[in-house]
């Protein structure tokens, strides 16, 4: 453990491993809101740690699961409100038992073997960013779970700015309001989000990766559920009857172009992704997500889902395809470039504090792709975690104490 006179802040890193130990993993079956009864119980403790701290309007609305929680300007100037969002749950990956490890001052290059077997390791060769972190405390897996720093940290960096400006009122600054909210990783958080509620004039999301990124791109997203009927008879006699199920799900994938897939695409490539395929003869089911930043390019993506539809089912005499196909978030780059002001203050804060803005494009979503749409602009900050959603995540502290930092500084600069 590191000792208290090297940490900025003397909470962060004990909140940060206490929320970790939490399990709230969210669940896609599920019809509830939020969809598992972890995140209502992990939001009842953080909303007992906002009272504590002294914040004002600390509220969960059962309809959406948001945790919110209001702190008042200390000027007279009036500016405007700021929302700080993150979110509750983790991702589709063990999180049952988290154990996190802590590893004091890296040296940027040896092997750290997360599970006592040294089956799991993080190591250059394969994860090459661990260079970037010489001299600094990083917390990694047991090598058994996640380790939920997404988005646990933005929870942990957000509490923790609150308690950095509620200590100390010299700083100056508007209207602050923070949300915690749910089932960010399955896609479904922000569909209920009270905008009226929340009632900011911008916000931010803590959910991003390493130091320096800010982003306010993300990519357009859909998903096609498609169900393939086919008719199944014994392979004796299937001669100009049996219709394969199997194979014209693969015949579907397979119209789709070849190399416009997450592994073979980077930056503003768009891309197909087959995300499960099961089915027998009889009957077959596919879903695929469709990803793009340019609106006419995912329009056009789209499409060609639903032509390769077409094509197949005018072969038979009767609908052996049937698809669902729904938008799930758009690019919110679309609502944010109309007043950059936003972007501007986050990439000032940066500068002020000696870190270089990183701004590209999401290979992704973020609950502010659905929150800008609504009303509410809501760029994305880094939260440090690398290597999310599995057993090789880690997050420095160093990280999470700048992003921290970057919080307390944006109200600042709000408040000039």
């Amino acid at each position: 453990m590191r000792r208290k006179s090297k940490m900025k802040y003397d909470n962060l890193l004990p909140r940060f491993l206490r929320y970790v130990q939490i399990e709230t993993q969210s669940d896609p079956t599920s019809k509830t809101t939020p969809s598992t009864q972890s995140q209502v119980d992990f939001a009842m403790i953080l909303k007992k740690e906002l009272e504590e701290l002294g914040m004002s309007d600390v509220f969960y609305n059962e309809a959406n699961g948001f945790l919110t929680a209001t702190l008042p300007a200390n000027t007279d100037k009036k500016v405007p409100s700021i929302g700080f969002i993150a979110h509750l749950d983790t991702a589709d990956f063990n999180a049952v038992n988290v154990q996190p490890k802590i590893v004091e001052n890296y040296d940027g290059e040896s092997t750290i073997s997360l599970d006592a077997q040294g089956k799991y390791t993080l190591n250059i060769e394969d994860f090459p960013n661990l260079k970037n972190y010489q001299g600094q405390t990083l917390i990694t897996t047991d090598g058994s779970t996640l380790l939920g720093a997404d988005d646990k940290s933005g929870i942990a960096e957000i509490m923790t700015a609150m308690e950095v400006l509620l200590a100390n009122p010299e700083i100056k600054h508007g209207e602050i309001k923070v949300a915690f909210g749910p089932d960010e990783e399955i896609g479904v958080g922000a569909d209920k989000f009270d905008v009226a509620q929340f009632a900011v004039d911008f916000a931010y999301t803590m959910d991003g990766g390493p130091v320096g990124e800010l982003q306010y791109e993300t990519f357009n997203a859909a998903q096609a559920d498609i169900t393939i009927y086919g008719k199944n008879v014994h392979p004796g006699t299937a001669k100009d009857t049996l219709i394969n199920a199997v194979l014209l799900g693969i015949e579907f994938n397979n119209a789709l172009p070849a190399d416009e897939v997450p592994e073979k695409t980077e930056g503003s490539e768009g891309f197909f992704h087959l995300m499960s395929f099961e089915g027998n003869p009889e009957e077959a089911k596919l879903s695929i997500i469709i990803r793009d930043h340019d609106r006419e390019k995912f329009q056009a993506r789209k499409e060609l889902v639903r032509t390769i539809q077409s094509q197949i089912n005018a072969r038979f005499s009767e609908e052996r395809v049937q698809m669902t196909l729904e938008d799930n978030y758009y690019n919110m780059k679309e609502v944010i470039e109309k007043d950059m002001s936003i972007v501007e203050l986050a990439k000032n804060a940066m500068i002020e504090l000696g870190i270089t803005p990183i701004i590209e494009p999401v290979r992704g979503g973020t609950d502010g792709s659905k929150i800008s749409f609504m009303g509410i602009p809501t760029p994305n900050i880094f939260a440090g975690g690398e290597n999310m959603h599995g057993r090789f995540e880690f997050v420095a502290l160093e990280s999470m104490e700048k992003a921290t930092e970057v919080i307390v500084k944006i109200a600042e600069l709000n408040a000039k």
